[in-house]
């Protein structure tokens, strides 16, 4: 009986080139399984072609609902973003995946798990990672690392060799990832930072100087910090991220062109394209602006940078994150109620919020008259703050706290000289 490998599938020139080779290389039985977090594919012709290609097996499973509610929503609570700018699209996906890949492995029994992502790139250790944290006896095969084929080109011919379908072509070679937060474009002449990109590329966005001309403004409503209503309407996780992709992407908002650092010690280029993700995080930071403290904004800031790196390295797993999350959630008690966001033309504004938690009070802040605030208190409060400060000035300068009879040099008299003998003063 020939030994089984669980491929993770999506019926793309590489995972379908991939599934022969195994097949050849390996003599093993090769179980497909494609999972389901949002890209857009014609799953029935998945896997028929998974099937003609000489799968014995293919799985094809719906986590989309898993991947918003245990995933998505994590990062939105959390505010990651890697490098100040990424929204971490493919590296949430890749854990979800590796914990499908596991389970099925085990449900089959399967001595391997085979990906497709390469040698150069953070996915292989998303992967791995997962599946050692999840199943550390499964064997791990990334033909990537190991076969003879050099680049797509060569895998397209590959693929022709052994007559298996493809949609790409050598002159439409960019690599792309979808799911349901974004989808990323790599490859082609994008490897130039040189380059600008071509905004044909786009699969879910307009180009913000084709967007309307009309501003649009959507409201969101959180619970706890997960987001639960778009414009008052209520409705489920997913349907909820694909609404905000079609509103964000009809005013070209969430393109991001970003030369970033991968795990593995390079730079990369990419597209995203992020319309929905993007909406969310921007009102997601305007409502915690509202309802969260200095101090833990402040320090969650710093969580918030931590977490993005754990999730771009594939860390999804990890006692660290395990504790992360604990934090984040007791940040998140009192991040509830409604955002307004102004779309227009690429950007993504909050322009309004409002929370039952909020610690704003118009009573304190106002510039009119109040009854609540003693200005006299800054005073007592100035004079403690600055003390570090004035002791230092005092110790360069020679003073000495109990002489009453030195003075500020622009105190009383000597501001004279500060005005009428500048010659005299030292600036």
């Amino acid at each position: 009986m020939k030994k089984k490998v669980v491929l993770a599938y999506s019926g793309g020139l590489d995972t379908s080139v991939i599934l022969k080779w195994l097949q050849l290389e390996y003599d093993y039985e090769v179980i497909a399984a494609c999972i389901d977090v949002g890209q857009k594919e014609d799953y029935d012709a998945v896997w028929k072609k998974a099937l003609n290609s000489g799968a014995s097996k293919v799985y094809i499973v719906d986590v989309k609902e898993a991947f918003v509610k245990d995933y998505l929503f994590g990062g939105i609570k959390s505010g990651a973003l890697y490098e100040d700018s990424y929204l971490l699209g493919t590296a949430y996906a890749r854990p979800l995946i590796a914990k499908m890949l596991v389970d099925i492995a085990i449900k089959e029994g399967a001595v391997a798990i085979a990906h497709g992502a390469t040698g150069k790139g953070n996915d292989q250790v998303r992967f791995e990672t997962g599946i050692k944290a999840l199943a550390p006896e499964l064997k791990v095969i990334a033909p990537w690392r190991v076969w003879d084929l050099k680049s797509r080109e060569d895998c397209i011919d590959y693929a022709e060799k052994h007559a298996i379908p493809l949609t790409v072509t050598k002159k439409d070679i960019y690599s792309r990832d979808e799911n349901l937060w974004h989808i990323s474009h790599e490859g082609g002449n994008l490897e130039d930072p040189w380059n600008a990109h071509d905004t044909s590329i786009y699969k879910w966005c307009v180009s913000p100087d084709s967007a309307p001309d009309k501003a649009e403004t959507v409201t969101i409503t959180f619970e706890k910090g997960i987001p639960t209503m778009v414009n008052q309407k209520d409705i489920s996780p997913v349907e909820l991220i694909e609404t905000l992709n079609t509103i964000g992407g009809k005013h070209g908002v969430g393109i991001l062109d970003l030369v970033e650092n991968r795990l593995v010690g390079m730079k990369s280029r990419g597209v995203y394209e992020t319309p929905g993700g993007t909406i969310l995080y921007e009102a997601h930071k305007a409502l915690e602006k509202l309802v969260l403290d200095r101090q833990t904004m402040a320090f969650k800031k710093l969580v918030g940078q931590k977490y993005s790196e754990m999730v771009y390295d594939g860390q999804w797993f990890s006692p660290l994150k395990t504790a992360i999350d604990a934090f984040i959630d007791v940040t998140q008690q009192n991040v509830t109620g409604e955002v307004q966001i102004k779309l227009y033309k690429g950007s993504c504004t909050a322009i309004a919020s409002t929370s039952p938690y909020s610690l704003y009070n118009e009573e304190y802040v106002t510039f009119g008259e109040d009854a609540v605030y003693n200005q006299k208190d800054a005073e007592g409060f100035i004079n403690l703050f600055t003390l570090p400060t004035k002791i230092k000035a005092m110790m360069e300068l020679g003073i000495e706290a109990s002489n009453p009879s030195v003075v500020s040099l622009f105190e009383g008299e000597q501001i004279k000289a500060a005005v009428y003998g500048l010659e005299d003063i030292a600036v």
